[in-house]
C-alpha cells in the first residue's frame, strides 16, 4: 500500500552481487520486462565501463538490465527531455524509468502540460544527494585525492563526505562542504536541492536506513508502484522485511541532514542578492547576461521548454536579431515562461558555454514564487501549475493546457 516501507534484496544472485545496495532496482526493472508490465526500461549505464561517461539506454531485453546496476554520481542526464523528445511518437509504449528527484519532477511538470503520457510510465525514483559534472569529478580526484580517476571503482556521498573506493578495496574520503567551497564536488544546483527522496515517483529507492545490510530501502509512493512491488514480491523476485525503528530513524536523520546542508548552500548562494532592491538586482544579473552569446543552449536543454515556435527566435520579431549580447528580454522572457515550474535540475547552467549562473537565478526566483502561488513544481500530477498562456500553434499537442480551459469555465 502507499506509504509502506521495506528493506529489500534481490533474489537473483548475479544481480545481488553486482548491485551496490541489494540490487532491488535492477530486479524490479528485469521483472517488469519479463512479465510484459512494460515494453522497455530507460536507465543509465556506463559507456565502455567509464564511470565518468553515463549514457541513457533503452533496454528491451531483460538480460541487459544488469548492465545498469550500480550508482553513477557523474551522470547528470536530462531524462525528462529525452522522454519528451524521443518518445512523443510512441505514446503507447510503456516504459519503466529510473530517475532522480529532479528528473521525476520534470516528468511530472511535462505530464501536466500533456507533453508526456505519465500513465505509460513507471517512475523508479532513486534517492539523490547530488551529482557531479564528469570533468570536475576527475579533476577533483586527481588534485584532492591524488588518485588516478580511472582507478575508482565506486564513489559515494554520505554523512557530509565524498568517498571514493579503489580497485584494491581501500577508501578515501574528504569533507564535502570543504571540497565544494574549493569549486569541486556537486553541481551548484544539487548543493541547493531540498529533495533527496523522490516521493513524487511511484517507488522511492535508496540506501539510507540500510546500515549493516546490503539492501535497498523502499518506500511505496503510488498505487502503480504498489502493484509492481507486490507482484515482484509474490513472484519471489525480491525479498523484503519491515525496517526496524532504528533504520527508519536513520533514514529520517540523513534526509534532515541533507536538507540542512541544502539550506546552508541556499543561504550562501542567495545572501548577496536577497537584500538588494529592484534596481540593484537587475544590475547584478545584467552583468552576467552581458556574457551571453545567444547560443540558445539554456533553452534547448531545459526540460520544461517545449514550444515548437519559440518566442525568442529572430523571425518572431520579439528579440532583435544579430545583437550580442542579446536584449535583456531574452533571459527575462525565459524566466517568465518557465520560472514558476523550474525544478532546479541545473541542465541550463551545465550547457552554458559562458558559465552564466542561470539555474541560480531560476531557483532563487522560484523560491520566491512558490509561496506566492502556493505551488511546488513537480510534486504531484494533480497539482495544477499557476495560470499561464500558450498559443495552440506553439504547442506539441492539439489541445494544450486542458486544465486551463477547465479553470476558465469554472
Amino acid at each position: 500500500m502507499i506509504g509502506d516501507l521495506y528493506l529489500s534484496w534481490s533474489s537473483d544472485e548475479e544481480i545481488l552481487k553486482r548491485g551496490e545496495y541489494g540490487g532491488v532496482v535492477s530486479s524490479l526493472l528485469k521483472f517488469a520486462l519479463e512479465n510484459k508490465i512494460v515494453d522497455a526500461v530507460l536507465a543509465v549505464k556506463k559507456r565502455d565501463e567509464n564511470r565518468y561517461d553515463g549514457v541513457l539506454t533503452l533496454i528491451t531485453d531483460p538480460e541487459e538490465v544488469i548492465e545498469c546496476a550500480g550508482a553513477l554520481h557523474c551522470a547528470p542526464l536530462n531524462i525528462a527531455k529525452n522522454i519528451r523528445d524521443y518518445f512523443e511518437g510512441s505514446k503507447d509504449m510503456k516504459i519503466a524509468v529510473t530517475c532522480k528527484p529532479c528528473d521525476a519532477r520534470a516528468i511530472i511538470e511535462l505530464a501536466k502540460r500533456e507533453q508526456i503520457n505519465i500513465d505509460n510510465l513507471i517512475l523508479i525514483g532513486l534517492n539523490c544527494t547530488g551529482t557531479l559534472l564528469p570533468r570536475i569529478a576527475e579533476k577533483m580526484i586527481e588534485e584532492e585525492y591524488r588518485v588516478n580517476p580511472n582507478n575508482i571503482v565506486r564513489e559515494d556521498i554520505d554523512d557530509g563526505k565524498f568517498i571514493i573506493e579503489l580497485e584494491d578495496g581501500s577508501k578515501e574520503e574528504r569533507d564535502l562542504f570543504e571540497l565544494e567551497e574549493k569549486g569541486y564536488g556537486r553541481r551548484e544546483n544539487c548543493r541547493r536541492c531540498e529533495i533527496s527522496i523522490p516521493r513524487m515517483a511511484d517507488i522511492a529507492c535508496g540506501k539510507w536506513g540500510t546500515t549493516g545490510h546490503k539492501a535497498t530501502f523502499i518506500e511505496i509512493c503510488t498505487e502503480k508502484g504498489s502493484k509492481l512491488m507486490y507482484k515482484a514480491i509474490e513472484a519471489g523476485c525480491i525479498r523484503v522485511e519491515k525496517p526496524a525503528k532504528e533504520a527508519m530513524e536513520e533514514r529520517d536523520r540523513k534526509e534532515k541532514e541533507a536538507l540542512e546542508l541544502s539550506k546552508k548552500w541556499q543561504e550562501k548562494n542567495f545572501s548577496e542578492i536577497e537584500d538588494l532592491n529592484y534596481e540593484e538586482r537587475l544590475e547584478y544579473w545584467f552583468k552576467d547576461f552581458d556574457r551571453c552569446i545567444k547560443c540558445f543552449s539554456c533553452r534547448d536543454a531545459c526540460p520544461i521548454c517545449y514550444c515548437i515556435e519559440c518566442r525568442l527566435e529572430v523571425d518572431r520579431d520579439f528579440i532583435p536579431g544579430g545583437v550580442l549580447p542579446p536584449d535583456k528580454l531574452f533571459h527575462i522572457t525565459r524566466l517568465a515562461h518557465v520560472g514558476d515550474s523550474c525544478v532546479n535540475c541545473g541542465q541550463c547552467q551545465d550547457v552554458c558555454p559562458m558559465e552564466i549562473p542561470v539555474s541560480k537565478l531560476f531557483h532563487m526566483l522560484n523560491k520566491e514564487l512558490s509561496p506566492l502561488f502556493e505551488y511546488v513544481p513537480g510534486r504531484a500530477v494533480d497539482e495544477e501549475p499557476p495560470l499561464v498562456t500558450v498559443k495552440e500553434k506553439e504547442s506539441r499537442i492539439d489541445e494544450p493546457y486542458l486544465f486551463l480551459k477547465k479553470k476558465s469555465t469554472s
